[in-house]
């Protein structure tokens, strides 16, 4: 470029706010960062309404994209959530029914090996738990330690890997010194080695160590990387340290160390988005942001914002969760988006934006969200499920079915709400609506013989594959 044009051009994006730096990056291919907290309630956020957990830097990247008001997570706990998140495709057909129950089969295709195909370097920092993550790991959901219960990053094309099987506590997650690190059972592998280095204080800060690099790295390079930020926070065990709980001097019990957790991750939050900065890359960074399932226990710090229900439930408490997505050109700041979302949505909206040939055609459950990102329509083109133990809620655009299934039959203590009209699931209008229920039904019946094909293996081209477990059957994994 001609110096007198840069030089024009750079003062024109000073009066907008961007840099020289951020415009040619705005034109290339974007990064990735998905970032999904553990066990947060809907209410637990600023940008929902909290006055008393600090999230300052959290609402302010709210403000630069979208806000979700109904974002579903896949599942209302944890493992299966974070299949659905993965693949854009339910639990059922993976046979993850519940915590450390299943694993991810090798033969699903990924968001990291969607991006890997465009070109991207790809990275997994956090929590895991979607399968053995080490042929070292023999702890809680590690199966007979053969690699029948195996769902190692690696095989789904993560370039770097720091991960925990399942939960840490959430401040010196291997004691004050770490001194466990070197014989816990469940460690961090970073890249399938143990780590015993750098363990200390907020857990959220021991990722972001890893996850900040692994952006440094690709960006020096002009590389465009997809990282996945999987943090703890809130999952109990939940620890703050001193100064945390100290920004809380009214609060009592848990609620001190619940409440400084989630501030302390924030913090964090502040450190990605000020190096995003300091790199020249924000304006060509989608960050998305959501929790795998509301809030933990009937009584707890964990809010709802009202919603009915809490983790492990169907109603929303258990499932609609905080989130939102800055995705700067293509979604105008301070949105609000009140269409029903899911995270099941993430892989179809990546696959769909860059323009990815998926391997097969093997059914998704979610779907792009990208012209209702654009503000193109308010309704989603597809209806999507959300599980619990057996039980199915299938959410639409305005009405939500709970239904207790039983291989393909719907039992007759059947729920349905108008979510439009009544969020807050007060009201069951089932019986007043036979026929609005039927199809309803029918469409639940059709997506359960999907899902039971799924998971016998019907939708890979691999005569090899056998399931891991029988159709709905929910017992934890357990050594022999």
């Amino acid at each position: 470029m001609h110096p007198l044009l840069r030089r024009l051009l750079s003062a024109v994006l000073v009066i907008i706010g961007l840099s020289v730096a951020d415009a040619a990056q705005n034109q290339e291919t974007p990064n990735v960062i998905l970032i999904m907290v553990d066990d947060m309630g809907w209410g637990d956020v600023g940008f929902n309404g909290n006055t008393t957990i600090r999230t300052p830097h959290l609402d302010a990247l709210c403000a630069k994209g979208a806000r979700f008001e109904n974002f579903f997570s896949g599942a209302s706990v944890c493992s299966p959530s974070r299949s659905a998140f993965m693949t854009g495709r339910s639990p059922y057909r993976h046979g993850i029914w519940s915590a450390n129950v299943g694993r991810l089969a090798r033969q699903e295709y990924t968001i990291p090996e969607a991006l890997k195909s465009k070109g991207y370097a790809t990275g997994h920092f956090g929590k895991w738990h979607l399968g053995v993550p080490n042929p070292e790991y023999r702890g809680k959901g590690g199966g007979d330690g053969t690699d029948t219960h195996f769902a190692l990053p690696q095989w789904f094309s993560y370039d770097e890997h720091f991960v925990t099987h399942h939960s840490v506590p959430t401040w010196d997650p291997y004691g004050p010194k770490a001194g466990n690190a070197a014989t816990t059972g469940n460690p961090y592998f970073h890249n399938g080695k143990r780590v015993t280095e750098n363990l200390l204080g907020d857990d959220t800060r021991i990722i972001m160590d890893r996850a900040i690099p692994f952006i440094q790295k690709n960006s020096e390079q002009k590389t465009p990387f997809l990282a996945v930020i999987w943090p703890h926070t809130p999952h109990e065990k939940v620890v703050a340290g001193t100064e945390y709980q100290a920004l809380y001097p009214e609060a009592e019990g848990k609620a001190k160390h619940y409440y400084g957790t989630i501030t302390a991750f924030d913090d964090q939050i502040g450190r990605l988005v000020e190096e995003l900065g300091k790199l020249g890359i924000s304006q060509n960074t989608i960050i998305a942001f959501s929790s795998d399932n509301g809030p933990e226990h009937k009584e707890g710090p964990g809010e709802t914002g009202g919603l009915r229900g809490r983790k492990r439930s169907l109603y929303s408490g258990g499932g609609c969760v905080p989130a939102f997505m800055v995705w700067p050109g293509l979604i105008e700041p301070d949105s609000l988006i009140e269409t029903p979302c899911s995270s099941l949505d993430y892989l179809p909206t990546l696959v769909d934006y860059l323009s990815i040939e998926r391997p097969d055609q093997r059914p998704l459950d979610g779907a792009s969200l990208l012209p209702i990102l654009k503000q193109e329509t308010s309704k989603r083109p597809t209806e999507f499920p959300f599980l619990s133990k057996g039980k199915l809620a299938w959410i639409g655009n305005e009405y939500k079915l709970i239904t207790q299934m039983k291989d393909e039959r719907v039992n007759a203590s059947d729920e349905l709400y108008n979510i439009r009209n009544d969020r807050f699931e007060t009201t069951n209008i089932a019986a007043q609506n036979p026929e609005l229920l039927k199809s309803i039904k029918l469409n639940a019946r059709r997506f359960m013989r999907s899902a039971k094909s799924s998971f016998q293996g019907g939708d890979y081209d691999d005569p090899n594959y056998t399931p891991l477990g029988n159709w709905l059957e929910s017992k934890k994994n357990k050594k022999k």
